[in-house]
């Protein structure tokens, strides 16, 4: 049975509701942060923002990180952080959830953001990556 903790990868979902007339406005932020990130997080191991089907207003960031470092890292990085800084005026809600078991700094960063957050840690499985 594998052994999940703050070395192993983690996938990570957030869910967000953007205010009405606001969808271009978030979306080129959207971009900029994506951009951001790729540049500069080698331990972000996949990380898209996906518009759904039913709803224009709602997004949704999937995020695959390496280990706990790789998310402590994308949390301390500036274009996060003035992403979210801008969330709070052009966005509606936003909510986290994560797949997979992170260690105690990690998870207290995580409250720490003040976002609802659900974590699913791993019982079972291993990871290929």
């Amino acid at each position: 049975m594998a052994t999940f903790d703050a070395s192993t990868p983690f996938i990570l979902i957030a869910r967000i509701k953007v205010k009405p007339g606001k969808v271009d406005e978030y979306l080129e932020l959207a971009t900029a942060t994506d951009l951001a990130v790729h540049a500069s997080e080698p331990g972000m191991l996949h990380h898209t923002f996906d518009q759904d089907p039913e709803n224009s207003l709602c997004f949704t960031w999937s995020e695959v990180y390496k280990n706990d470092a790789a998310f402590l890292l994308h949390l301390s990085n500036p274009p996060v952080g003035e992403y979210l800084a801008k969330h709070a005026e052009i966005g509606d809600s936003f909510s986290v959830e994560v797949y997979g078991t992170v260690g105690v700094e990690c998870r207290n960063a995580m409250v720490a953001t003040g976002l609802p957050l659900k974590i699913y840690e791993s019982k079972c499985g291993y990871s290929r990556v």
